[in-house]
């Protein structure tokens, strides 16, 4: 696939940022109140790490970003696709917001008290996705959380027509998406299943370095 899938995801979302950003707008207003309390538990374990910048790696518009900056989390966004960047600036004008792959964040190295990842890794292939989480490890200090949101299934079984477009979406297992934490340094401390009887279950997993 190569990189394709970088560009079919940024041209993906740079079309539907408006669109998509109000699909998400209420979903952390009560819609799925279990998102809520993962981010209540991260935003406590970056406290108890010390603190610090946090990366909301595919923070989309900005919403994710927002709500952990509102529990006293020093959160920052970073987005494949200018079109979300914008958005995410427009709505949260208090906050900053670059355009960055996760294939190679421009961060340096233990620089980030924390980082999350919701609902991003669902574009990037098998292939890449050890790459990526060595990427989150070498940017994170250490004892730092890590917080890993994804669709769980057979890979073989497609994702339900969303809000991603053209973008490839994949599922997994979370015993999969957990291995290549482990492989790639990190401690993986929990694993939340949810939505287990819709057609899009998900899961979080709750990691350290």
């Amino acid at each position: 696939m190569g990189d394709d899938w970088l560009a079919r995801t940024r041209a993906s979302y740079d079309a539907e940022a408006a669109g998509y950003a109000e699909v998400v707008r209420d979903i952390l207003g009560g819609r799925l109140p279990y998102l809520n309390a993962a981010l209540d538990v991260f935003a406590g374990q970056v406290r108890a790490a010390g603190g610090g910048p946090v990366a909301d790696v595919g923070c989309g518009p900005g919403h994710v970003t927002a709500h952990l900056h509102g529990l006293g989390v020093e959160a920052f966004g970073i987005d494949l696709a200018p079109g979300m960047i914008e958005v995410a600036r427009s709505n949260h004008p208090g906050l900053r917001f670059e355009v960055g792959s996760m294939t190679e964040l421009h961060l340096p190295a233990a620089s980030v008290g924390g980082l999350l990842a919701w609902w991003s890794l669902i574009h990037v292939p098998d292939d890449t996705v050890p790459a990526v989480l060595r990427q989150f490890h070498r940017v994170l200090r250490p004892g730092g959380p890590l917080q890993v949101g994804f669709h769980v299934g057979d890979p073989a079984r497609p994702v339900p027509p969303g809000s991603s477009g053209d973008a490839p979406v994949h599922r997994r297992r979370a015993e999969r998406v957990a291995g290549w934490l482990r492989e790639a340094g990190f401690t993986v401390a929990a694993q939340w299943e949810f939505n287990l009887d819709t057609d899009r279950p998900g899961a979080i997993l709750f990691a350290r370095r």
